[in-house]
């Protein structure tokens, strides 16, 4: 059907794109790593949420609401967050009053909420499973899998082994590397571990390492301890998604170590071929031009773009952060600048708002998100919608189904008094403008009232002849 496509993806695994076929078209399965929540998101942090949303709803369009299942885990298995909670809980895990799960939950709720609000307003839907890290360290009530138990299977397998107090995944395996692909002697050691003398090999990676009586820690086979970082996506993905699922993501910095090791613990502990067919990952974001750190002053959280006027002088709408994201292919790296959420600014105010109702949605936008998630071409095949929106309801209705598709959802401006009051005056200012030729003033005064919500419209008198100008409010 010409509104069902075919998807082309690009997969980090083999380089290149082709169609997409997922393993059971009546569920079709997406994990994505989340955030850890120790501390608020950054935009950084928001690209792999919006990229993958968009995902998300292209596959519930393609294979239905009810076909699409997606997994976005949160993880608060870190030993910050850790410390932390023995800090403030110490006593009461003693007692026996809290459990560490719990400590570490309570620690953990103020960021964990921020960042569902936080992405909430740049219009994402909740995916259909949220896992938390520390609800899989130990074998659980409901058989699903779980960071010892496969543990357990590496170490019977002859993947794992214990040295210097703690549990290593054995990087020889033949197929280490197929992600990133570096050979065995390019490895590093995986993030969080320095390389000690009791690896086998440089690039081994924790699974498993004990904690001492100060630091917090769960039952194990091997002793109390905390899991290694790249363990908890395996529990969890196969969890909810099966052994093999369909698409794995996350952004461009995870393919080494974490995702290269992903595959190889779920590889090993299941003896699968792989364990997602398509890898998909968005590329890196930089802050005016320069790599985002805190100590180049440039680190910017999405609670700090949308409430704070830190950035530009003024707060940013969730729907302008989203659209800015979205001008960029996925794939490719972004600038996050003032300037790129001012002209996603402008593009939204010249659109028009409304529900999405019952129009479909337009196939040059369904084409180009087919197409590798193409969102710029999207956009634009966007934008020449609205145009035919003003005049003809259908491409009006087609614009909102189009637009809910990437999830950009236009609104009405809600202008102050003063500006509705001085709006006729500002209009006679541009008209004389205009009769004067200063073309470069009077456009500056249209887009600064379309920034503000106020459309202009510009036309003849029938009657006179002469130039006249309506307006309307609209984003």
């Amino acid at each position: 059907m010409a509104d069902k496509p075919v998807l082309t993806l690009y997969n980090t695994l083999t380089r290149s794109k082709a169609p997409f076929s997922p393993i059971d078209p009546a569920n079709v399965r997406l994990y994505v790593c989340g955030p850890t929540v120790y501390d608020f998101a950054h935009i950084g942090n928001a690209r792999p949420v919006i990229v993958f949303d968009v995902l998300f709803r292209l596959l519930r369009h393609v294979h239905g609401e009810a076909h699409v299942t997606y997994v976005r885990n949160i993880t608060d298995v870190d030993d910050k967050i850790n410390a932390r909670a023995l800090r403030d809980f110490g006593r009461d895990i003693e007692a026996g009053t809290v459990s560490l799960n719990e400590a570490i939950r309570r620690v953990t709720e103020k960021t964990a909420d921020q960042f569902h609000a936080d992405v909430a307003a740049l219009g994402t839907l909740r995916p259909t499973h949220e896992p938390r890290a520390t609800e899989f360290v130990q074998k659980r009530q409901d058989g699903r899998a779980d960071m010892i138990t496969l543990i357990e299977r590496l170490i019977d397998r002859g993947h794992a082994y214990q040295a210097g107090g703690e549990v290593l995944f054995d990087t020889s395996w033949a197929d280490y590397g197929e992600l990133s692909k570096r050979n065995l002697d390019e490895q590093q050691a995986g993030a969080r571990i320095a390389v000690d003398g009791h690896k086998k090999n440089p690039g081994d990676f924790v699974l498993w390492k004990l904690s001492s009586p100060e630091e917090p820690g769960w039952d194990s086979p091997w002793g109390r301890g905390r899991p290694g970082w790249h363990i908890e996506c395996s529990a969890m993905s196969a969890a909810y998604l099966g052994e093999t699922f369909d698409i794995h993501g996350g952004g461009l910095d995870l393919i080494f170590p974490h995702h290269e090791n992903e595959i190889a613990q779920s590889r090993c502990a299941h003896g699968t071929k792989v364990m997602a067919n398509v890898w998909m990952h968005n590329g890196f974001v930089q802050v005016e031009g320069r790599k985002m750190s805190k100590s180049e002053g440039n680190f910017v959280t999405i609670h700090d773009l949308l409430e704070t006027e830190i950035f530009g002088g003024r707060k940013w709408p969730g729907e302008v952060l989203r659209l800015a994201m979205l001008m960029t292919h996925y794939r490719e790296p972004i600038d996050f600048s003032v300037k790129r959420l001012e002209e996603a600014e402008r593009l939204l105010a010249k659109w028009p708002a409304g529900e999405a109702g019952e129009g479909s949605v337009d196939p040059a936008v369904l084409a180009a998100l087919a197409d590798d998630l193409n969102t710029v071409a999207a956009v634009q095949a966007l934008h020449a919608l609205a145009h035919k929106a003003a005049t003809d309801p259908a491409a009006a209705a087609s614009f909102q189904a189009s637009a809910a598709l990437l999830g950009v959802k236009p609104k009405k401006a809600e202008i102050s008094e003063a500006l509705e009051a001085g709006v006729e005056s500002i209009i006679q200012l541009r008209l004389e403008m205009l009769k004067a030729k200063n073309f470069t003033e009077a456009d500056r005064i249209r887009d600064d009232l379309l920034s503000k919500g106020i459309r202009l419209k510009d036309g003849k008198d029938p009657a006179t002849g002469e130039r006249v100008t309506t307006w309307e409010v609209k984003r």
